[in-house]
């Protein structure tokens, strides 16, 4: 009996242990961490909501369920740490001698919520009741903490992928971007809207891997998305240095190279497979007679156009590659709306493994020279 006693409040130790960690890797910890707590609770719940979003429905009506994800997935999780903290005392308020089991649960659940209605008898359960009751106030207030943080977040990402509606049209398309420059001739003055990506590259890097939950807050309308602003705006950028016979624009192509690594590193943290040192000659999701289509489009505007597509097309594959598979992978993980070349490709199942990592390895310098 001593020894079931031992093993059941280690178990509980452990149990309570693992999820307050869990709690600090999600919310507190300022990087990436795998948290196995989290990939259970959002991976199950994702597969529910697969069940009523299913491709084969209209997509106002896949992402009008889809909206709920990130939030329920969030609120579950806190609801989770809560039980499994409920549940880990409970065994150590066994192991402590409170009888029977179902005793222990109702001076657990009490003491976690701070209802006082049970008040145990020794100093030493006591003491735990004390500690139940300050892990449960420190859970909510984590939650509560930084609910405007998340919310802060996802405000500075979605005030540029609403603007980018402007500039790009719904769904963003990256010729539309250019065109509509050129006819109000911007073409030669988009130095600061490559800076701005670049800080929002660097933003939602910082944010969507440090609280990865917010990969998953859907935009306030259906048509907009994270991941496809983001496509648009590396694809318009790739477009302009490897197509327009324009002076060369380092920020464009610094636009670029913030915006891949952005991207990796997102998918770095759900474990989402890409060759970390592509070439130009590894095949990218577009094929050569989309890229022409655009080419002529482009070209009919009146757009000033190298004089060699041949060269303009590898070129823009050679900047395409080092972001096509992420960029494709995420759109699919994220459900993102269909647009031009992003959430239109066809792409691998990218849900996450359930035991997998983070993926530390950072992305390689060999691919800088798009």
């Amino acid at each position: 009996m001593i020894a079931v006693r031992i093993l059941l409040g280690a178990i509980g130790v452990f149990v309570v242990f693992g999820t307050v960690l869990s709690a600090i890797r999600t919310f507190v910890l300022p990087r990436a961490a795998p948290v196995l707590i989290g990939r259970i609770v959002f991976l199950g719940l994702r597969s529910v909501f697969d069940l009523f979003a299913r491709p084969s429905r209209p997509y106002a009506d896949r992402d009008r369920i889809m909206a709920l994800y990130g939030p329920l997935a969030l609120l579950s999780l806190a609801t989770t740490w809560v039980l499994l903290v409920g549940a880990g005392y409970t065994m150590v308020f066994w192991a402590a001698g409170i009888r029977p089991f179902f005793e222990a649960v109702i001076t657990s659940g009490s003491s976690l919520l701070t209802l006082g209605f049970v008040r145990p008898e020794g100093t030493g359960t006591v003491l735990l009741a004390f500690s139940e009751a300050a892990l449960g106030l420190l859970l909510i207030a984590l939650l509560i903490t930084y609910l405007p943080v998340i919310y802060a977040a996802f405000t500075r990402r979605e005030i540029s992928v609403t603007l980018l509606e402007a500039f790009a049209g719904s769904p963003p398309s990256s010729s539309e971007f250019l065109l509509r420059h050129y006819r109000i001739g911007g073409l030669t003055r988009l130095d600061d809207n490559w800076l701005s990506w670049q800080t929002w590259f660097a933003d939602v890097e910082e944010s969507h891997t440090s609280i990865a939950a917010l990969c998953f807050f859907r935009s306030p309308q259906p048509d907009r998305s994270w991941v496809t602003a983001a496509g648009c705006t590396l694809d318009a950028a790739a477009l302009h240095a490897s197509c327009l016979d324009m002076e060369r624009e380092p920020e464009a192509e610094l636009c670029i190279r913030a915006g891949y690594l952005c991207l990796r590193h997102i998918a770095n943290f759900f474990a989402v497979p890409y060759n970390p040192d592509p070439t130009s000659e590894d095949p990218i999701s577009i094929r050569r007679a989309e890229f022409d289509e655009v080419w002529q489009k482009l070209a009919r505007e009146g757009l000033p156009m190298k004089p060699d597509p041949d060269r303009a097309w590898r070129d823009f594959s050679g900047w395409r590659v080092n972001y096509d598979a992420v960029l494709v992978a995420l759109a699919r993980l994220t459900m993102a709306p269909p647009a031009p070349w992003i959430g239109d490709r066809p792409a691998p199942d990218s849900r996450p493994p359930l035991l997998g990592g983070v993926r530390l390895g950072p992305a390689r310098r060999s691919d800088l020279a798009g």
